[in-house]
């Protein structure tokens, strides 16, 4: 916890990574939830995440350390270790320890691969995922080609940047933008879901004004994996992840992934244009400036016209552990009555 983030890190699967930027037999060092770890893809292209030390004598793996065959090999003694923790090999001893034959010795931690992003889970206490990454049908679907990747980084906490779709009010004063209302919401479990349509007036290439129908569709799926859909005269995807580096500190990575369009035509202008205004000033980096100096309020003071920020609170709350303030035991009043 920091002085402006009375919250803890949330658990939860966060992107670490791109699927294509891991080779096979690559190893790279990883600094996230504040804990520096080993990342590597084995020959069979199996994905292993462990912390650095080796329990042998404490080598750091990811100095010197070499993938083989489906194990990472120490610098120091050539010790192996399989994505499990196991050891596969000591090449001067004659057996594997007793206590530690067949038993992890090296910690890792649970990493998946999906929608070309690399996951890791991240729970303070060690504990199991309880839910999936969820899979995107538009990643492998052919018709949808075209990607373009972006990234942040700057002090903030997830939660702060999840909550922001749901201040309504400050679409206008810090974008310029009119309000965007919350649309039809709803919560179950680790998901949320929302959707907004609606008609609007377009002009075409030609300056002829035309109306269309139009929506936006949002899920966030635990505390680390978030997508927007839209659709209307032009359909993309946008990817959102927002991962703790540690614990005032966040990476975000947008990806959107769209189908091929005609550089001259106006569905590509209007997805470029969607684009430069979602990363820019309308959009993410309009709201850097606020999240990097802010100071999350416990109790907030809110009027009519807020929006449901104090809804979303309670359901970003079950992704701590002992709540998001486990200093008083627990959510403030206000928030156990939001229904």
């Amino acid at each position: 916890m920091s002085d402006r983030f009375p919250m803890p890190m949330p658990f939860g699967w966060f992107g670490i990574g791109y699927s294509d930027e891991l080779a096979i037999g690559e190893v790279r060092n990883v600094h996230y939830f504040n804990r520096d770890m080993v990342l590597f893809r084995t020959e069979s292209g199996r994905l292993g995440l462990a912390d650095p030390a080796c329990p042998h004598l404490g080598a750091h793996l990811g100095h010197g350390g070499t993938v083989q065959g489906e194990s990472i090999r120490c610098p120091f003694h050539h010790w192996q270790y399989a994505t499990d923790g196991v050891i596969t090999d000591i090449p001067y001893a004659s057996r594997i320890p007793p206590k530690w034959e067949g038993k992890p010795c090296l910690k890792t931690y649970p990493v998946c691969e999906e929608n070309e992003v690399i996951w890791a889970w991240y729970h303070p206490e060690g504990a199991a995922p309880d839910h999936e990454v969820i899979a995107l049908d538009e990643i492998d679907d052919p018709e949808w080609s075209e990607r373009a990747r972006f990234q942040w980084s700057f002090d903030s906490c997830p939660q702060e940047i999840a909550e922001n779709g749901v201040d309504v009010a400050h679409f206008k004063y810090v974008h310029g933008m009119e309000a965007v209302p919350e649309g039809e919401t709803s919560y179950e479990k680790h998901i949320r879901r929302s959707r907004v349509s609606g008609s609007r007036t377009v002009s075409d290439e030609a300056g002829n004004e035309f109306e269309i129908e139009s929506a936006v569709q949002v899920v966030q799926n635990g505390a680390g994996q978030k997508w927007v859909r839209f659709s209307g005269f032009m359909e993309y995807l946008l990817q959102v992840l927002v991962t703790p580096v540690n614990d005032a500190r966040v990476e975000v990575r947008f990806i959107y992934i769209h189908r091929p369009y005609a550089e001259d035509s106006f569905e590509y202008m209007g997805i470029q244009g969607a684009i430069e205004s979602t990363n820019g000033q309308r959009g993410l980096e309009g709201d850097i400036p606020i999240w990097q100096n802010k100071f999350h309020q416990r109790n907030p003071v809110l009027c009519d016209g807020d929006g449901p920020i104090m809804r979303f609170r309670k359901y970003f709350a079950q992704f701590y552990v002992g709540g998001p303030y486990p200093d008083e035991g627990g959510l403030p009043a206000d928030l156990e009555a939001v229904s």
